[in-house]
């Protein structure tokens, strides 16, 4: 099965399938990871194009830069092919857009049969699901627990199509959604999930904002459109030296009370720590940790 356990990443870079010219640059771009778009990046005439550029980047075995990833076609049309052309040893995984139970369930059956024939570990291929249909919002726990499903994701633009929705510049009328999606990945057990692209390729300070409100909302990855977002995205994904002294502190806090015997303390700030407050204090230093390795 996919390895749950690795340090899952802060920034998915999204690179068009069929431009091979930009594939090795988006490896070395600073992204975590990359997602070789098969989908929605791809015009119509270019899938097959797409299909084998992919898997000629994948056939120099493992990347020495950012993890490799393929984001398939939902549709019928072009799901097999996309699949069977880029299940190898170096891919990570695949991104499933408009990720639903049913749809989980044939991609698991084919990566099986694949995995098969190609002598890998069934269950290797790790899957992230996309989550932007309806059906996929009121199934997320669903989702989360296909089997080798390791992370949820949002595409908040057919989200808001689909359900008519006209978000403002915060995105205020999808919140709900972002907290069904967070719940939905602590209940199966996931790492937290990977939030949406912000449009505004140029605007740093907007990417800063939206960011940084993604993850006070439980995220911690997000997808990213063009390499210059990756520097901020990894930034606000990463915990500060101020916010890894203070979890230390926290922790050292409730450690001593717990030596003497008390179930909660005071710091020196004058806070309560206990148990569910130490708890947000160790997953910022499980997050450093697994960046300063």
């Amino acid at each position: 099965m996919p390895n749950r356990s690795a340090q899952p990443g802060r920034s998915y870079l999204y690179v068009p399938g069929h431009r091979a010219d930009r594939h090795e640059k988006a490896l070395v771009s600073g992204a975590d990871d990359v997602i070789v778009d098969l989908e929605d990046a791809v015009p119509a005439d270019a899938k097959d194009e797409a299909r084998r550029a992919c898997a000629a980047l994948l056939a120099g075995g493992p990347s020495s830069g950012a993890r490799v990833w393929a984001r398939v076609n939902a549709h019928p049309a072009h799901l097999a092919d996309d699949l069977a052309a880029v299940v190898s040893p170096a891919l990570t995984g695949i991104w499933v857009p408009k990720a639903e139970p049913a749809l989980l369930a044939e991609v698991d059956e084919r990566l099986t049969a694949l995995e098969r024939a190609a002598g890998l570990a069934e269950g290797s291929t790790a899957v992230i699901a996309l989550i932007e249909t309806a059906v996929g919002v009121l199934h997320a726990e669903e989702v989360g627990r296909s089997p080798r499903v390791v992370r949820l994701g949002i595409g908040e633009a057919d989200l808001a199509g689909e359900l008519r929705l006209q978000p403002d510049h915060e995105a205020n009328q999808l919140y709900g959604i972002r907290l069904a999606v967070v719940l939905a990945s602590a209940a199966a057990g996931l790492a937290p999930p990977v939030g949406p692209v912000e449009i505004a390729v140029r605007d740093e300070e907007r990417l800063r904002v939206s960011t940084t409100r993604l993850l006070r909302q439980g995220f911690r990855a997000r997808t990213a459109l063009h390499p210059r977002q990756i520097p901020v995205i990894n930034e606000v994904f990463t915990p500060t030296a101020e916010e890894v002294a203070e979890a230390r502190e926290l922790l050292a806090v409730l450690d001593e009370a717990q030596r003497r015997g008390q179930a909660t303390a005071v710091d020196a700030k004058g806070r309560l720590v206990d148990p569910a407050v130490v708890r947000g204090a160790q997953e910022i230093l499980d997050r450093y940790a697994g960046r300063a390795t």
